[in-house]
């Protein structure tokens, strides 16, 4: 079975969309897409999956052909879209009908534009079309006259809730026999309780930060309980570390979410659920160095157990736990050693916390203010 599936790929494709084509194409389905708009997104259109673009220019160009070949279907068409003030639905219609040829059935997502191509489509060819309606369509349809038309020309209507149903007969008089309640689905595998060990590193994406070192750690640690949560970005960076390419080189991308840059309480909020800190600090190619990671002060601060490295100053406060510099199966033995014991966790951290209140406290920048102060007084000598 061929689907023709008309969507929108404006920042990609909503996860849900993706979850469901993907769901239908291990069914044995060959999907092909027809995106209304297309932009990046963190989910896009699989290798196998054939994408038809277009740009308005080219789809104008295409109109004569169109027409010249089947004109009494084209102006038929073309009345009917003026009527219904659908015109630019129905040139990309055409423009999409060409590339749509072989499909068995044509399946639209959502029930505005999207849904609108399609029925054009629908005439062009003569194939079935299937539509699955959401919720803004039902409220703030962007042609609400054209709805109702593309609607009782649907092969087959789906919407994702009895609600949407009742309401399909009542505000728009569709019967609701032709309506098929199909809920969005969740990958119940993927999404379900269960209890990780997450260790959080924090920072920008530079090579003194040492995140291959814990990568390499988590792979070789091997444990599917296990997760690193990544905060920071490459934003800034002379010579930034592609830390997602990392983790999908070595095969760990699985076990890593990745925040972005985060701050205020958002970044509180992954301090306070982590697990364990980890700061593989080291020094780069050129030789430099950290001061003391600032992050590890926060961690420490929050009461949690870190995992740093033998590192310029890092060693004179903390007092554990502490491995060499790119030492990746030190690291995995260190996280191991947390993950085994609560009550370890607990300690250090207690005793992480104290070391916070005693040497990074508030009292830091009012030390530095009496100095300023002294200074601008001529009391310093």
């Amino acid at each position: 079975m061929k689907v023709a599936v008309i969507l929108s790929m404006k920042h990609g494709m909503e996860h849900f969309i993706y979850r469901e084509l993907s769901i239908i194409a291990e069914q044995g389905a060959d999907i092909s897409l027809f995106p209304t708009k297309t932009r990046p997104g963190p989910y896009m259109s699989k290798p196998e999956w054939r994408t038809t673009r277009w740009n308005p220019l080219i789809v104008l160009l295409c109109q004569p052909w169109f027409a010249l070949r089947s004109p009494r279907a084209y102006f038929f068409l073309m009345g009917k879209a003026i009527r219904f003030g659908a015109l630019m639905d129905f040139l990309l219609a055409w423009y999409f009908a060409a590339h749509m040829r072989d499909a068995d059935v044509i399946y639209s997502i959502f029930g505005d534009h999207k849904l609108f191509i399609g029925y054009f489509c629908k005439f062009i060819l003569g194939k079935p079309l299937v539509t699955t309606l959401h919720a803004y369509e039902l409220y703030q349809n962007p042609n609400p006259v054209m709805f109702i038309e593309a609607l009782q020309q649907c092969d087959q209507v789906i919407t994702v809730t009895e609600y949407n149903r009742e309401l399909l007969q009542s505000r728009f008089g569709l019967d609701p026999a032709r309506v098929e309640v199909v809920r969005v689905c969740v990958n119940t595998e993927d999404f379900r309780p269960t209890h990780k060990f997450i260790v959080l590193i924090v920072g920008y994406f530079d090579s003194r930060k040492g995140h291959d070192t814990l990568f390499h750690a988590v792979k070789e640690l091997d444990m599917d309980d296990l997760e690193v949560w990544v905060v920071g970005d490459m934003t800034g960076r002379a010579d930034p570390v592609n830390v997602r390419h990392l983790a999908r080189e070595l095969g760990v991308d699985s076990q890593v979410a990745f925040f972005g840059e985060l701050s205020g309480n958002a970044l509180k909020a992954v301090y306070r659920a982590c697990d364990v800190f980890c700061a593989p600090s080291r020094h780069d190619e050129h030789g430099i160095a950290e001061g003391f990671p600032t992050v590890l002060m926060e961690a420490m601060s929050f009461g949690k157990p870190v995992i740093t490295t033998r590192h310029v100053e890092i060693p004179r406060i903390v007092p554990e736990i502490i491995v060499e510099e790119n030492d990746s199966h030190g690291l995995a033995q260190a996280i191991k050693r947390l993950r085994q014991s609560e009550s370890l966790r607990e300690e250090q951290g207690r005793a992480n916390r104290e070391i916070a209140e005693r040497l990074f406290s508030t009292r830091n920048a009012q030390q530095t203010a009496h100095i300023l102060f002294d200074v601008a007084a001529g009391r310093w000598a």
